[in-house]
């Protein structure tokens, strides 16, 4: 007879581990830090910076076009050493291209993490960020205005 989920965290499962306690059993930390990472996919995507944070060289987004798992917000995006971090402008609004790796993670640990956690993952990602371009969004407005006053007169 198969073990209700409250009898399971109660009395813990076959790995020793009780689901009283908040943290991951030692298989799932080793799976989740030995991920390996596919080949990147480039995606660009325009929105503005949120942090910088320029002793780890990383910094927080929040992007206008979700990415495919609907997030908005990519937080500790790698910054290349060949970009000037210090000129990054917080809340201005950029293009930016970001390489994204995805890694797969395995089944035992996506049911796990849906199951105790209310988590549904079954890959994570890394995100570099390769480029940004300052957008000029200032003038497109100004000169969209003055084009709407010149056909007036």
């Amino acid at each position: 007879m198969p073990r209700s989920k409250a009898q399971v965290s109660s009395k813990g499962t076959k790995d020793g581990h009780t689901g009283n306690d908040e943290s991951l059993p030692k298989w799932a930390e080793d799976e989740i830090k030995s991920v390996k990472f596919g080949d990147p996919e480039i995606i660009t995507r325009s929105g503005y910076i949120l942090s910088v944070y320029e002793d780890a060289w990383k910094i927080d987004l929040q992007i206008y076009e979700a990415l495919s798992d609907g997030r908005t917000i990519i937080e500790g995006l790698d910054v290349p050493k060949n970009l000037k971090i210090s000129d990054f402008l917080k809340g201005f609004i950029y293009e930016f291209k970001i390489r994204m790796f995805k890694g797969e993670l395995s089944s035992k640990l996506a049911e796990l993490l849906k199951s105790k956690y209310n988590l549904d993952m079954n890959a994570i990602y890394k995100f570099e960020l390769e480029d940004l371009q300052l957008m000029d969004v200032e003038s497109d407005i100004h000169a969209s205005t003055n084009t709407a006053e010149d056909e007036d007169e």
